[in-house]
This record gives C-alpha cells, structure tokens and sequence, in this order.
C-alpha cells in the first residue's frame, strides 16, 4: 500500500471517529498532493519518492510556521501547527539519527573526494537522494559543511 492511499484509509478513519486534527491535517496534505499532480503541462501520478518530497514540504512549512507564532506570541496557534507536523510525520520514513547521518557524510565525502566548502554541491549531490525525507535539510547542510572544514 502506498502512502497516498494510507492517507485516504487514515482520512476515512478520522472522519469516522470525528477527529477533526487529523482529518483536516491529511486533507490539506491529499490537497497539497493533488496540486503538486496537476502542476505543469501534464496531470501524473506521484511517485513514493515525489510524495515524501511534499510531506517533507508541508512537515517543513508547519515547523517555521509554529516557530513565527512563537515569535508572535501566539502558543495557541503554535501548538496546532506542531501537532499538525506530528500528523504528517506519521507518513514519513523514520529520521536519521546523528550517527547514522554522520556515516552517510563520510561516505559522500570519500565517494566524491571532496575536500573544502568548494565541495559542499558535490557531498550534497551525492548525499540528497539518500537522506530525502529522513533528515532535515538545513541540518544535513550544517553537518556537511562542518565535516568538510574538518
């Protein structure tokens, strides 16, 4: 079973047992899903990967939204956005640990012999595919940058 049809199960169960956090939750990511299906020249289906990079997307915007309300002095709206993100997080693949982030570095390094900040594009060219939606980009870019100024 794909995600986008454990979306659709886990939708139906949510609106079942009127859990409106949920259910809204997986609707806006279903919504975000489609748009992303139907932009361009041509409608197509999504492949696993393509709707991991949108979960990732939609997990991305509620943490720097929760964070804005924060700022604005809005723990309320904050604490809907962080739940949110917990919804969504239940789709994706399990997250890196430090460890296990800090092999793959290693290994992107000695892949591509890279050595310097002038090689950042090179580790993160190597590095993208096997992380994508198991660690935060940001993170993944501050780790490269600092095992290559080692």
């Amino acid at each position: 079973m794909g995600i986008k049809e454990k979306l659709r199960g886990d939708l139906t169960q949510a609106i079942r047992s009127r859990d409106e956090l949920t259910s809204g939750t997986i609707r806006m990511v279903l919504s975000a899903i489609t748009n992303e299906e139907v932009a361009g020249k041509s409608a197509r289906e999504l492949s696993e990967a393509e709707v991991i990079a949108v979960l990732s997307r939609e997990t991305k915007k509620r943490r720097e939204a929760a964070e804005a309300f924060d700022l604005g002095e809005r723990p309320e709206r904050a604490a809907l956005e962080r739940a949110e993100s917990e919804v969504i997080g239940r789709y994706l693949p399990a997250q890196l640990s430090g460890a296990e982030l800090e092999k793959l570095i290693a290994e992107a390094i000695a892949e591509t012999g890279a050595s310097g900040p002038a090689g950042m594009g090179l580790v993160m060219k190597v590095l993208s595919p096997k992380i994508a939606g198991k660690a935060d980009g940001g993170a993944v870019s501050a780790a490269v940058k600092a095992a290559l100024a080692n």
